[in-house]
């Protein structure tokens, strides 16, 4: 008895710590953005906010969210936007310094980007309303941003609330509901090249959070055909697995549940192409190739995205063939420190080629 008390105490002290930033709200539903100024006391938020959003969004949701919160007796100014650039952002936090208590991201990536840094470097709140469902980033602690022409993604914190109305977001482009189908399906080869990195790097692994993002990734491929355009039902699924995403990566601490060889293809492409396509498209068909290359049932998500109205081929892209090729070839360039399966070398032009072919991407 003596004997296992003393291996008890010689023992190591448990030692992990993990701070995890998560919204404490999510309100999603018909005519959700009716509940803002709501969800705004019941965080006791008060004061003076900052509305950000582009030309189009602020005619969308932008608008409606001032009167909403005037008649809640807050005071609300509109910054409308351009771009997500690190001008953008840094005019947004010249304008906003001591001037606002919290702030709205109003909009589809660029806006909700904007804000969630501004915010970040402010100390300030961010609430995220999403008015189309293109991408993970509505509720993620990540943004990205464009600095000296180049996309690069950076630490913010998350929205301590979101509030996504879905008749709002159905009746966007419906090109956007399924870019955001398709990151959501990047998933799938993101937690493929995470648990590679583990085995072979040695990198910290979450099972919970890779789980969960394997989970949502398939269970939006199982119901693929439910995904129409103009459905608040469809725009409710997509949401929620977005959400779902966020969170994966809030509980691993980084992007890696989301984020893998797919993304690292698609922001080559960016840095190649004049005009890329929309993220989630060409992280769509990132995963394609990728899953081919993991060895894993790539057909299954190609007739997914097919389903769902995603591009799956260059042509869907609007991208010449050579590019994607290229783009292929010097994905492994992209956060080299990032282990994937492409290795940390460029690709052999010839395998590049061969994979696009063999999936039907080119």
């Amino acid at each position: 008895m003596t004997d296992i008390i003393e291996s008890a105490e010689n023992t190591n002290t448990f030692d992990k710590f993990r701070s995890m930033e998560l919204p404490r709200l999510v309100v999603v539903g018909n005519e959700a953005l009716e509940e803002i100024g709501d969800t705004c006391a019941q965080l006791k938020l008060k004061g003076t906010a900052a509305v950000i959003c582009d030309t189009t969004t602020r005619k969308v949701a932008g608008d409606r969210v001032k009167e909403i919160m005037e008649n809640k007796d807050y005071s609300i100014e509109i910054i409308e936007i351009e771009g997500a650039t690190q001008q953008t952002v840094d005019d947004v936090v010249d304008k906003a310094k001591g001037d606002f208590d919290f702030m709205f991201g109003v909009g589809g990536g660029v806006p909700i980007d904007v804000a969630k840094y501004s915010s970040h470097l402010l100390k300030i709140p961010f609430i995220s309303v999403p008015t189309a469902a293109s991408h993970d980033g509505i509720a993620s602690g990540r943004a990205s941003i464009a600095r000296n022409g180049n996309k690069v993604s950076v630490g913010a914190h998350t929205p301590l609330a979101l509030v996504a109305d879905t008749g709002i977001i159905a009746n966007s482009p419906p090109r956007l509901l399924s870019s955001g189908c398709a990151d959501i399906l990047a998933n799938a080869t993101a937690v493929k090249d995470w648990l590679l990195a583990k085995k072979l790097r040695n990198e910290p692994y979450s099972h919970y959070a890779a789980n969960l993002s394997k989970m949502t990734a398939y269970s939006l491929i199982e119901n693929a055909d439910s995904i129409k355009p103009g459905l608040e039902e469809s725009a409710w699924m997509v949401v929620k697995a977005l959400v779902s995403s966020s969170v994966a990566m809030s509980i691993a601490g980084s992007s890696r549940p989301a984020s893998g060889s797919e993304h690292k293809f698609s922001h080559s492409l960016d840095m190649l192409v004049e005009q890329p396509a929309l993220h989630g498209e060409q992280c769509g068909v990132g995963t394609i190739t990728m899953m081919y290359l993991h060895g894993g049932d790539w057909k299954k998500i190609k007739s997914a995205l097919e389903s769902m109205g995603a591009p799956t081929t260059a042509r869907g892209l609007d991208q010449d063939e050579e590019d994607i090729v290229e783009a292929l070839v010097r994905a492994p360039e992209i956060r080299p420190e990032r282990y994937t399966i492409l290795g940390n070398r460029r690709m052999n032009r010839d395998a590049a080629r061969s994979a696009a072919k063999e999936t039907g991407v080119i």
